[in-house]
């Protein structure tokens, strides 16, 4: 029998979620914040740049690829990908190195650092093989509302192999010794939401996606997944109303029936109501639960929020040259200060960091497009502290100008005089844009604490037919998590109907 679905937010894992409802042949609707779909991952044009505002890593091409073919879709069929190699440069204090996509230039490149390493490195790759395997096609598919889920033959008998008891800092070093090695095979982990010390080893599955999996990009963009995941949506019928802000979820008999939003018509702002018979919040988890619901329907207190370990928050800068700087790669991960350092500035201390670790994507380097001609399009990101306070004008110019200079000195060549167009976003707009809970940019941290059934449900405790779906929930944060947390909650509120 079909039933009327809403669906808050059309980020990736609600954009998802739709999709697999509607596929089960109900009549889905989502409602949306922004003008566009895409959630943190929306796209801005202006002055002839195309800026990706979030995600620009594109890893693990099979979730993507596994996503489209339940739809008997090919990712072919929507975008282009094309495999960069080098993957990513790094910047050490003593020099650059290059990232190369081919595994035995990978593995030679580990031997001239540290000898013996390469060795070293296929044995690694192949513990994280099967840790890929199993963590990526049975772990995350996991909804987390039971122990009785893991009671499968393949999770059981490799619990050990999975190495979920073992912190991925200890496996990397009983691995590699050479500094340079520990902090290439660790930095993956470190927008987790936890220090190398305390992530579990399991997530060397992460090594084994950019290593083996390799480093990707589709051509004009990240925001192609979305513009992909939007056409076939609406192709399978999903209604989508842009610029409608959920304010209000109306309840009765523990269920909800009603949800009202803000609509922007013509510049006015209105009140509509939608029926419903099954609510999926893809939006943040945290505002759904403090912001929409009354008191006595909400799963979590405030104590239990406040305790919750967070993924970082980003400043984030969209720069635009009129000029092309000379041997910069697509990505480059600026590792010229002390690791160790800032991440417990991130995760420890939980403070503003003193020299920090940053990240440059120049898309423009494979996408001339991006830019207008002759021009570079550039994204900075510095990972911080999720819930600081003093996120102004002055603390995000003092970090650009820190971080231009940093890139000026290793490039050997100038920026700051070639900048066209800047502009910067970080706490406040995560807040303001996703009503991001502490103005985290990645979502709930993955330490063995708040994995599975320990994090935060996907089925409402309180309120019988909302559900939730996205970053704060199972599996966790990152675009290939999101989009099989929008197939998991589906298949959650598709047996709830079989009951």
């Amino acid at each position: 029998m079909e039933k009327k679905i809403i669906v808050i937010g059309a980020g990736f894992a609600g954009l998802s979620a739709a999709s697999f409802l509607a596929k089960a042949g109900h009549d889905v609707t989502v409602l949306e914040k922004h003008n566009q779909p895409g959630g943190r991952a929306r796209q801005f044009k202006v002055e002839g740049f195309t800026f990706d505002m979030g995600p620009s890593w594109y890893w693990m091409p099979d979730v993507f690829e596994r996503y489209f073919k339940q739809f008997g879709k090919n990712v072919s069929d929507y975008y282009k990908l094309e495999r960069l190699d080098p993957s990513y440069r790094i910047y050490w204090n003593d020099g650059p190195v290059d990232i190369p996509a081919d595994f035995e230039s990978f593995k030679q490149l580990f031997e001239s650092i540290e000898p013996g390493s390469g060795e070293k490195l296929e044995s690694f790759l192949y513990e994280a093989a099967y840790k890929y395997q199993v963590g990526v096609n049975k772990l995350v598919f996991k909804p987390g509302q039971s122990l009785t889920e893991f009671l499968d033959k393949d999770l059981i008998s490799g619990l050990f192999r999975l190495d979920v008891f073992n912190s991925i800092k200890t496996h990397v070093a009983k691995h590699f010794s050479n500094p340079k090695l520990k902090e290439l095979m660790e930095f993956p982990v470190l927008f987790l939401g936890a220090l190398p010390e305390d992530t579990p080893a399991l997530y060397s599955l992460m090594n084994y996606a950019d290593i083996k999996g390799g480093t990707w990009y589709p051509e004009k963009g990240m925001y192609q997944i979305v513009d992909a995941m939007f056409e076939l949506a609406v192709e399978l019928g999903v209604k989508f109303h842009f610029e409608e802000e959920v304010s209000h979820l109306s309840i009765h008999n523990n269920s909800i029936h009603h949800v009202q939003t803000n609509a922007t018509v013509q510049g006015v702002i209105m009140h509509k109501h939608y029926t419903a018979d099954v609510v999926v919040g893809g939006a943040d988890y945290h505002h759904i639960e403090t912001a929409l619901l009354p008191k006595q329907y909400r799963s979590y207190t405030d104590a239990y929020w406040d305790s919750r370990v967070m993924a970082p928050s980003c400043l984030l800068y969209y720069v635009g040259l009129n000029k092309k700087l000379e041997g910069i790669q697509h990505h480059s991960l600026f590792f010229d200060t002390d690791f160790m350092v800032h991440g417990r500035e991130i995760y420890t201390s939980k403070e503003w960091p003193t020299d920090p670790l940053f990240y440059v994507s120049a898309v423009s380097v494979t996408d001339p497009g991006s830019a207008p001609a002759g021009g570079e399009n550039l994204f900075l990101l510095i990972p911080v502290a999720a819930g600081l306070k003093g996120d102004d004008e002055a603390l995000r110019d003092k970090y650009f100008d820190m971080i231009i200079e940093r890139m000026e000195k290793h490039l050997g060549q100038s920026i700051k005089d070639s900048i066209v167009y800047k502009r910067s976003y970080a706490h406040s707009d995560f807040v303001q844009d996703y009503h991001s809970f502490k103005g985290n940019a990645y979502g709930l941290a993955n330490t063995l604490m708040q994995t599975a059934i320990l994090k935060p449900s996907c089925k409402s405790k309180k309120v019988k037919n909302l559900f939730y779906t996205g970053q704060l929930t199972v599996p966790g944060p990152g675009v290939p998590p999101s989009l099989i947390s929008g197939e998991v909650v589906a298949a959650e509120v598709l047996k709830s109907f079989a009951r």
